[in-house]
């Protein structure tokens, strides 16, 4: 099987060429810059604009993996930022999938957001969609012109809408609790009660693989996690652990945390520590008959590993 990447070197990108060479496919990644590429993969322009002609990239290509996107920018300073997420996530997006139907691909895999089903809750493929925030809505808006497209043309597209991904190298909220334990800063998060869904790297790709084939994929959405949800403080004290450092954690009241983020303009980043946020992953199990090959532990000891 021919495989074309996008956003091939990115965090998610690495880890899923690295598993294609393995599985012995055809690999043709699309980046942006001069980054080199593991041995065998072929290179391809990664512009994700609206006219950009995407039929050399596309030749023979039998699966795309779609996972280009204009992430979230903090502290955005767009006049609009609405309308630059869409220009990339949506029209990008729309574009790619119009011509990979007009070469012949077979099917598009497109790692979407468990934001698009919304910041806080627990949530199913069921649930109606209630993104926030512009890259949600991105997003979201992306996965209904997916489906128009399907619909049109002899395109399979499979939508994939994973919650915080986290592995050796992450950054994001992982990798900013993995440098307070560290450097042995206490936390005040000992008295929060929520619950997140999380997904190791090797469970996301692992997952995205079964998905370049398995026919009952096809035109579905899937949510995906490793299916262990953690608070807070129990990702703390696991990931010390993971380190042989000690979790350093004490008690704070949620509304004084949510206050004192507020005034540091990080209501944001307070949300993602202290709400619930939690994935179904019952239809991957039944539907593929998928399981995480990864436990949250060893995901967690290798991205210790890492530091």
């Amino acid at each position: 099987m021919k495989v074309l990447v996008t956003g091939a070197n990115g965090f998610v990108g690495r880890a899923v060429l690295d598993r294609l060479r393995r599985d012995g496919h055809a690999v043709r990644a699309a980046i942006r810059t001069a980054d080199t590429l593991p041995p065998g993969v072929e290179r391809t322009a990664g512009d994700l604009h609206s006219d950009r002609d995407w039929s050399d990239s596309l030749h023979g290509v039998d699966v795309v993996i779609h996972l280009a996107a204009r992430v979230h920018v903090m502290r955005d300073t767009a006049a609009d930022p609405l309308d630059e997420y869409r220009r990339v996530n949506v029209d990008g997006t729309v574009n790619l999938a119009s011509c990979a139907a007009a070469a012949g691909v077979r099917r598009i895999v497109y790692v979407s957001t468990l934001k698009v089903n919304g910041e806080a809750g627990r949530f199913t493929e069921h649930d109606e969609p209630a993104p926030a925030g512009p890259y949600a809505q991105s997003k979201h808006e992306a996965e209904v012109a997916l489906r128009r497209i399907a619909d049109e043309h002899r395109l399979e597209v499979v939508i994939i809408r994973p919650p915080l991904v986290y592995g050796p190298g992450v950054q994001a909220n992982v990798g900013l609790l993995m440098r307070a334990i560290a450097h042995g800063i206490p936390l005040p998060l000992g008295a929060i009660r929520n619950q997140r869904s999380l997904i190791a790297i090797d469970n996301l790709v692992d997952f995205i693989t079964a998905c370049l084939a398995h026919s009952a994929a096809a035109n579905e959405t899937f949510l995906v996690a490793d299916g262990e949800d953690l608070s807070t403080p129990d990702l703390v004290r696991r990931l010390a652990r993971a380190m042989g450092r000690p979790a350093r954690l004490f008690p704070m009241p949620s509304s004084l945390l949510r206050l004192g983020a507020a005034l540091c303009g990080r209501r944001d980043d307070a949300d993602r520590l202290l709400d619930s946020l939690q994935a179904d992953i019952s239809k991957a199990r039944t539907r593929l008959s998928w399981f995480p090959p990864v436990s949250v532990d060893e995901a967690l000891r290798r991205a210790a590993q890492s530091r």
